[in-house]
């Protein structure tokens, strides 16, 4: 249970929150919200450095399990601890960065070949460029089932569901 939710809780309710955490080894209230800075859990961010170590636990005395080497890597944060954030690959692995080594530019990588961008986010009007497997984009918004995606010095739509980086649901400009 986060500290937050101490600060809220008062009398029976807490006791019961605390018996109820203890329990079921999760907190006994839904995290979406941070700890540390506040932010949703889960959320997508990318590598800011060309390289990251991923650590077992949130420190450096944590065994380095493996070492992300691709600058903009689309990564997401599941979880806050201090100065460290654990995060997954879109394969699923991952572990414990430092958030020195991460950037809140949105990015996404391409899971289909030949991603078509559009013009505009309708499939009738003109494509601007295609997207191969494995390529980073960047993503400048996201509507109900659209984001605008820029890569290579190309800009265009996509259908969400060929890429990974962001919620199925996520709308932002």
């Amino acid at each position: 249970m986060s500290w937050i939710s101490f600060r809220v809780l008062t009398g029976k309710v807490l006791a019961a929150a605390v018996i109820v955490g203890v329990l079921h080894s999760v907190p006994a209230f839904a995290a979406e919200r941070g700890a540390v800075t506040n932010l949703p859990l889960p959320r997508y961010v990318s590598m800011k450095a060309s390289e990251g170590n991923v650590r077992r636990g949130p420190s450096l005395s944590h065994r380095i399990d493996w070492v992300y080497k691709r600058r903009n890597m689309p990564l997401q944060i599941t979880a806050e601890h201090g100065h460290w954030r654990r995060v997954q690959d879109r394969d699923g692995a991952g572990g414990w960065v430092h958030y020195s080594l991460l950037s809140g530019v949105r990015t996404a990588i391409v899971e289909v070949d030949m991603l078509n961008l559009y013009v505009r986010p309708d499939p009738t009007t003109q494509i601007n460029a295609q997207l191969s497997l494995g390529v980073v984009a960047e993503v400048r918004q996201c509507q109900t089932d659209w984001c605008e995606l820029e890569a290579g010095g190309y800009r265009g739509w996509a259908r969400k569901g060929a890429y990974w980086g962001v919620q199925p649901n996520e709308v932002f400009e």
